[in-house]
């Protein structure tokens, strides 16, 4: 499958999705909207894919959302967002699969909304992130004023949200939306750790915690949350699967399990 604003590889049961437009800064134009819609469809529904990274080519930045300069070409007018949203991820709320963004440089505007979108994010220290789009008379639609009052505290959230700010990655990681913060250098090697540590776990498990996390978050309270979670499709699926039995087994057998993902 060939992309020309985007590079998708496959290994070892991880796809990395690689916005390729370093020129720009990883902006998103048109293209790449329908092509990261078609490489997350093909992620989501492929069996041998258990997890996803998505990050940015070059150090410059990770991404710093829509391309403003062919919005200007175009007079302001811009096609409607893939039926998945903005980056062909931010409406995708039936993929349970786990997404890790990996961070380095410029994260804003919708760049910061598809790394908010993911489950976890890795940073290097020279990383930036914001929400800038009052600036340029916009508001962050792609999920952004959503994702981050439910991530971080309210009155910091409206503070970066209101003055669109851009603040450095260790004020981020203060904040709670990075996961890990690591310097240049330790950065392939932390991306690889984290999914070397998901990849331990069995995969329905892995996403049946999601599916619990983020269904359960939508329930009125926490006493339904722990009631509905049985009811939620993968978490169902999980309780009959064969590598709810593999770990029981695998653990009395001193052995590492085999995870078949089924």
């Amino acid at each position: 499958m060939g992309f020309d604003t985007i590079i998708v590889e496959k290994k070892d049961k991880i796809t990395r999705i690689i916005l390729n437009r370093p020129a720009s800064l990883n902006a998103i134009n048109p293209l790449m909207h329908e092509e990261l819609q078609t490489a997350f469809d093909d992620f989501a529904s492929d069996s041998s894919q258990w997890m996803a990274v998505l990050e940015g080519m070059g150090n410059k930045a990770f991404c710093v959302g829509s391309d403003l300069k062919e919005m200007a070409r175009a007079d302001g007018l811009k096609k409607p967002y893939p039926r998945s949203g903005y980056g062909g991820l931010i409406e995708r709320y039936d993929l349970f699969k786990p997404i890790i963004a990996a961070v380095d440089g410029y994260a804003v505007g919708g760049g910061f909304e598809l790394a908010l979108a993911c489950d976890l994010i890795i940073a290097t220290s020279r990383s930036t992130f914001g929400l800038p789009e009052p600036l340029i008379g916009a508001v962050a639609v792609g999920g952004g004023v959503h994702r981050l009052s439910r991530q971080i505290g309210l009155k910091q959230a409206m503070g970066l949200i209101l003055s669109g700010r851009n603040i450095p990655a260790k004020q981020a990681f203060d904040l709670g939306v990075i996961t890990e913060l690591v310097e240049p250098e330790e950065f392939e090697g932390a991306i690889r750790q984290w999914c070397s540590d998901i990849l331990r776990c069995a995969p329905l498990a892995v996403q049946a915690s999601k599916e619990a996390v983020m269904k359960g978050l939508d329930e009125k309270d926490l006493r339904s949350a722990i009631r509905m979670q049985d009811s939620y499709p993968i978490f169902s699926e999980m309780q009959n699967s064969c590598d709810r039995k593999e770990g029981p087994k695998a653990f009395s057998e001193k052995r590492p399990p085999r995870w078949s993902g089924k």
